[in-house]
């Protein structure tokens, strides 16, 4: 699977580029990534999201202990991939029927947090029992919605080109191609939003901070991003409207 999102939509985290970042990395110029994903999945299905970016899918070269999956329901895309334990039961939390599988599950339960729905969205990610990975985007909100599992068990690697693009797959080669050095394994056990950024969902209430990533030639390449235990947000729900939408404060 691969995502680019241009940083009118997904902003990257600071620390996430590299300051000797090549300025002729773009990942969306000329289709670059879009042609080389292609190139690796001839049966790939590319789609342009307009001015917001694109996305991609093939089940490819899959391990067939963590399929991908895709879907789009009411104008919002969403890629996955890894399978959740706890089906059953979130269907019946969010009113699926019974051929609902994961993909389903993860766009609504974005719809419902998106329209005010009972958890932060912490919670949401943290019901999910398994091992994933997932892409969203809301093409009415332009908003996007991503998230890796607790022990990151899914391959899973995001960047940033020259233009500041956020670039997602969980093929290495194609987010270096599109990102040069400036990338990085996903943070497992966060999730990342356009209006909160990156969170912790296992500790929702620390910051977190990046720490470089060295490569064996000595140059920096990205970072990983840890929990700061001496960092503390807010907590408490925020007192809001009835019409608000509480996946903004989180």
């Amino acid at each position: 699977m691969l995502a680019v999102f241009k940083k009118t939509v997904a902003k990257s985290p600071e620390g996430l580029q590299t300051p000797q970042q090549d300025p002729s990395v773009n990942a969306l110029k000329d289709g670059l990534l879009s042609h080389h994903f292609a190139s690796l999945h001839p049966s790939a299905v590319a789609i342009n999201l307009a001015d917001s970016g694109l996305i991609s899918y093939s089940i490819d070269k899959q391990n067939p202990l963590l399929p991908r999956l895709f879907a789009v329901v009411d104008d919002i895309f969403c890629l996955f991939q890894g399978h959740v334990e706890n089906v059953a039961p979130l269907k019946q939390q969010y009113g699926l029927n019974k051929t609902a599988n994961e993909v389903i599950i993860v766009i609504e339960a974005y719809r419902t947090l998106r329209d005010r729905g009972p958890y932060p969205a912490d919670q949401v990610v943290r019901d999910l029992q398994g091992k994933f990975a997932f892409i969203l985007y809301d093409s009415t909100s332009k908003s996007t919605f991503i998230a890796a599992d607790a022990d990151g068990s899914v391959p899973f690697f995001w960047g940033t080109d020259s233009e500041g693009h956020l670039v997602l797959s969980d093929d290495v080669d194609t987010v270096k191609k599109g990102c040069g050095k400036s990338f990085a394994p996903f943070p497992k056990g966060c999730f990342f939003t356009s209006s909160g950024g990156l969170r912790s969902f296992e500790h929702p209430f620390n910051e977190l901070k990046p720490v470089p990533r060295v490569d064996s030639s000595g140059e920096v390449c990205g970072a990983n991003f840890k929990v700061d235990s001496d960092s503390k947000k807010e907590s408490g729900m925020p007192r809001v409207g009835s019409a608000a939408n509480w996946s903004q404060h989180y």
